[in-house]
C-alpha cells in the first residue's frame, strides 16, 4: 500500500482532533487527521437521543468559532453538537480522512509509522485523540454471564421507548446514569444502584462553573501554589432539567450496589434479590488506546506516563482529550481547545529545532 509522509498525524476526528487540526492549520504545519468514523461529529453521533450538554452553546465552543445556539434550547443536544463539529471541520477545511481505521503505531527512524487499513503514514509527530467512547468499561460482577435478560452499556442505549413496561436496573453514580434513569423511570419500573450514595450538584451549578473551577485549579498548580478545590469536591451529577424533574417526582432514590447477577436479576449480600428484564451499565469508560499498544508505553493500569500531553517514553507522541489525565477538563469542548493549543505550540517548537 501507499505510504504518505506528513509532519503531524492526528488519530481521531472528534472534538480534540479537530481542535488540534485548527491550531496545526494556523501554524501552517503539514498534517492529516485520520478518523475511524463514517461521518463527521465524532462520538456525538452515537449518544442517546435526549443527551444535552451541561453548558449553554456560548460556553461550549472549539477554538475560532462560537457554537451557534440551538433553536428553542439553552443546552445543546448531542445532535446539535455533532452538526457543529461537522460544520467546524468544513469551515476550516481540515484535512480529515475517513473512514480510516488506525491499526497501530510503530517507531521508524526519527518518525512514527501510522499503520491503517488504508495504507501507512509516516509522521514526525503523532497526536492521539481517540477519546474514551470506544472503551466502555463493565465491572467484573459475578454472574454477569448467567443473566437471561438484556445487558447494555451507555454506548448501546439510545431511547427509553423500547423498555416500556419493563423492570430495568440502572448501574452507576454519574451523569449518564442519572440522565438515563430520569427518562427510563417515566416508562419503566426502575431501580438505581450505586457503589456510593450519589452526589448531586446544586441546582444553579452547570458546566460553566465546573470549567471555571477546573481552570482555577490548573492555574494554581502551574504557578506553584496550593491546588484549589476541584470539581469533584462539589459533587458528581449536574442537575440538568430532566434530572431535576426526576428528583421532584422522587425517581432518584439509589440503592446500594448489588454483589452478583442471577439468571433472573440481581442479588445483594444480605440475600435479597430483584427480578429484572434489563440492566443498563452506566459504569464509565477507559481511554481507547489499543492503537498505541505496539509502542509498549502503557503501565499496568493502561495509562501512559505524560509530561503535559507528551508521552514520556516516546517524545514524538502526544495525547489529547482523555479527561483530566491529559489536561483539566480536556474531554470537554472548551478544554479540548485549550490543551490542543499548548500541544501544538510544543510540536511547533520541536519541529523548528529539528530543521
Amino acid at each position: 500500500m501507499e505510504q504518505r509522509t506528513v509532519d503531524v498525524a492526528v488519530v481521531g476526528g472528534g472534538q480534540a482532533g479537530l481542535a488540534a487540526g485548527y491550531f496545526l492549520r494556523r501554524a501552517r504545519i503539514d498534517h492529516v487527521i485520520l478518523d475511524g468514523g463514517s461521518a463527521p461529529g465524532g462520538s456525538w453521533t452515537e449518544y442517546w437521543h435526549s443527551l444535552r450538554l451541561f453548558s449553554p452553546a456560548g460556553h461550549s465552543m472549539l477554538p475560532g468559532w462560537w457554537m451557534p445556539a440551538e433553536d428553542g434550547h439553552e443546552y445543546p443536544s448531542a445532535a446539535h453538537v455533532a452538526w457543529y463539529l461537522a460544520e467546524y471541520e468544513s469551515r476550516y477545511e481540515l484535512p480529515v480522512r475517513r473512514p480510516v481505521h488506525v491499526r497501530g503505531l510503530e517507531r521508524a527512524e526519527e518518525a512514527l509509522r501510522v499503520v491503517t487499513d488504508q495504507g501507512e503514514w509516516r509522521a514526525r509527530f503523532v497526536v492521539s485523540a481517540t477519546g474514551t467512547w470506544g472503551g466502555p468499561h463493565l465491572p467484573n460482577i459475578p454472574g454477569r454471564e448467567e443473566f437471561d435478560g438484556r445487558q447494555l452499556h451507555t454506548v448501546d442505549y439510545r431511547a427509553p421507548e423500547e423498555f416500556t413496561g419493563q423492570r430495568v436496573v440502572v448501574v452507576g453514580g454519574g451523569n449518564s446514569a442519572a440522565q438515563i434513569l430520569a427518562e427510563l423511570s417515566q416508562v419503566a419500573d426502575t431501580t438505581w444502584t450505586t457503589s456510593r450514595p450519589p452526589r448531586f450538584l446544586p441546582d444553579d451549578v452547570d458546566g460553566r462553573a465546573l470549567f471555571a473551577i477546573a481552570t482555577q485549579r490548573q492555574r494554581a498548580v502551574r504557578n506553584g501554589g496550593r491546588a484549589a478545590r476541584g470539581v469533584g469536591d462539589l459533587g458528581d451529577i449536574v442537575m440538568v432539567p430532566t434530572v431535576r424533574e426526576a428528583r421532584d417526582r422522587d425517581a432518584l432514590r439509589a440503592e446500594p450496589m448489588f454483589t452478583r447477577l442471577t439468571r433472573t436479576g440481581v442479588a445483594w449480600a444480605d440475600g435479597s434479590e430483584l427480578t429484572c428484564d434489563a440492566i443498563v451499565w452506566c459504569t464509565g469508560f477507559r481511554p481507547a488506546l489499543d492503537h498505541l499498544a505496539p509502542l509498549g508505553l502503557a503501565n499496568g493500569a493502561g495509562r501512559i506516563a505524560l509530561e503535559g500531553t507528551r508521552a514520556v517514553g516516546e517524545p514524538r507522541l502526544f495525547l489529547l482529550g482523555y479527561g483530566d489525565w491529559t489536561g483539566p477538563a480536556s474531554a470537554t469542548l472548551v478544554g479540548a481547545g485549550r490543551t490542543a493549543k499548548t500541544t501544538v505550540a510544543e510540536i511547533t517548537d520541536a519541529l523548528a529545532h529539528e530543521e
